[in-house]
């Protein structure tokens, strides 16, 4: 019998390690709870917001990928080349490759304007023309760093919020035990289980965005080629005339 009730008492303790039993507690104790609520909410904030970067960066880089290879290719199939900058000028503002485009032929065309004026005479066409692809091509890269730095912070972050919550956990076992002078599993089983559940909120927050910076890291490093591979060709072309391989065929 005495077997039998001990083990109804374990029983009835690791129930007190579930994420229900913590949230019946924080709800009833808030006063009690604080630094639970305030580990809990911060890592709801941080998931929220890695999620919503995610989705909206993926959204992002598919756009930027399905239009990239058809804006290329129109630009230079196209034989006239204010019909390109036309072109240009009718995708949407957040297109990059033709920014970089027209960024470029907007410095072809002032530094033209001014042929034998003081800026002629300062920069070359083509160091002109080097310098606005630089600028444009920076910009265009900084913009698809947006949410970067709200992943990195949440994937290297989110294990040593969900940690202090442990450790808050334990050193509340801690003084539970000094204040009933009793080490039993009823008396630890809760706040361990506090313990517990806090590193694996942190845990499930950090590994979704750690996944999700190194699969944009990647993409952003393939679109920042293409990016610089396209600049080359543009300054090649507004500079000489005509890009590199278009020169090579000629000859």
């Amino acid at each position: 019998m005495a077997g039998g009730v001990v083990g109804d008492s374990d029983a009835a303790a690791m129930s007190q390690m579930g994420f229900a039993h913590l949230w019946e507690e924080m709800t009833m104790h808030p006063g009690e709870f604080a630094m639970s609520w305030l580990v809990l909410l911060t890592l709801v904030i941080m998931s929220i917001g890695s999620w919503y970067y995610t989705v909206i960066k993926a959204i992002k880089n598919q756009v930027i990928k399905a239009r990239a290879s058809h804006v290329v290719r129109t630009f230079w199939e196209t034989p006239n080349a204010q019909d390109a900058i036309r072109f240009m000028e009718d995708q949407p503002a957040n297109e990059p490759f033709s920014k970089i485009a027209l960024d470029c032929a907007t410095a072809a065309a002032h530094h033209q304007k001014n042929e034998g004026s003081r800026l002629a005479e300062t920069l070359n066409r083509s160091e002109f023309i080097d310098r606005a692809l630089r600028q444009a091509v920076t910009r265009e890269s900084s913009k698809l760093e947006n949410g970067m730095t709200w992943l990195a912070t949440t994937g290297a972050a989110a294990p040593f919020v969900g940690l202090l919550g442990t450790v808050w956990g334990i050193y509340g076992a801690l003084i539970k035990i000094g204040a009933t002078g009793s080490a039993s599993i009823d008396a630890v089983a809760g706040p361990v289980g506090e313990a517990l559940i806090m590193t694996a909120i942190g845990l499930l927050v950090a590994i979704p965005a750690v996944v999700a910076y190194n699969f944009f890291n990647r993409m952003n490093r393939t679109t920042n080629s293409n990016f610089d591979t396209f600049a080359h060709d543009l300054h090649d072309f507004f500079a000489t005339g005509s890009r590199v391989g278009e020169a090579a065929a000629k000859r």
